[in-house]
């Protein structure tokens, strides 16, 4: 590992790092994107995406995870493992001293078509949602809610973004995420016979209301201007989250956790009725 040191911040490759990091013009021409964490890098392998390159600092924390073992040893292989400095790994870690390591990932996009969903799936689409930190806590209840995919329509945010990936603490990487227009989607829900709620004020009953135990996909916009009539027209339900108190609306990943729990709910109160 001596002959891959990296402790100035002006090796190029901590400079195309931070290209990686910073630029989604960069991670489309490279076909790459940055993953931070032991955990993160973990399942992100497990998913079968292809480890490029890894940057480690064992000054920082040493590299535990088991499963990481092999594949630090094929990159050493490959002479795509590098050790950093402390000072160069705190300035390209978002989290500064912890963890320990950042792989640069091969991108691999899903498709409608590619998807694999269950007998009675749930799926969650988002309509032009902006923030990275959003579809990525978003993904990470959605693996705790054991949804089949989380369908991004008309996307404003690049899906390999660093704070997606990171605030999905690895959802990313165990729930489908796919991207398309609003039309595709519609399309591809209403040929697999998969109801369409969306979440909305208008024209709405109460969500715990709706009858989600069979095929269901919920649909969440923007908290500034919500949903696009295209939506509005082609749903089967219009849902919405009760406000008691003075604030009208919600955190678009909190509202998305609330409905995909309700499904959870009601398909094990079916299930326990049985």
């Amino acid at each position: 590992m001596t002959d891959n040191y990296i402790s100035s911040m002006q090796n190029p490759k901590v400079r195309r790092l931070l290209l990686l990091q910073q630029k989604a013009a960069e991670r489309r021409k490279t076909g790459l994107f940055v993953v931070e964490g032991q955990r993160e890098t973990s399942r992100c392998a497990e998913a079968g995406y292809e480890i490029d390159a890894a940057f480690v600092c064992p000054q920082v924390q040493q590299v535990t995870e088991v499963m990481l073992s092999p594949i630090l040893s094929a990159l050493a292989e490959r002479n795509r493992l590098f050790e950093v400095s402390p000072e160069v790994y705190e300035k390209i870690a978002y989290r500064g001293t912890t963890e320990g390591i950042i792989a640069e990932v091969r991108m691999r996009h899903m498709t409608l078509d590619g998807l694999q969903l269950k007998e009675n799936p749930l799926l969650v689409v988002l309509e032009q949602v902006e923030k990275p930190g959003n579809v990525g806590a978003i993904l990470r209840s959605a693996d705790a809610a054991g949804v089949d995919a989380v369908i991004v329509c008309d996307p404003r945010t690049d899906l390999f973004n660093p704070n997606l990936i990171r605030s999905s603490v690895g959802g990313f990487f165990s729930v489908p995420c796919v991207a398309c227009s609003s039309e595709e989607c519609i399309a591809y829900l209403k040929a697999h016979g998969i109801q369409i709620l969306t979440a909305q004020l208008q024209d709405s009953r109460l969500y715990y209301d709706t009858d989600m135990r069979r095929p269901t996909a919920i649909v969440m916009g923007t908290e500034a201007t919500g949903l696009t009539q295209t939506w509005r027209k082609a749903a089967d339900a219009h849902i919405r989250i009760p406000m008691l108190g003075s604030v009208d609306s919600l955190n678009v990943s909190v509202s998305a956790a609330i409905l995909m729990y309700e499904v959870v709910r009601q398909k094990l109160k079916m299930k326990n009725e049985k």
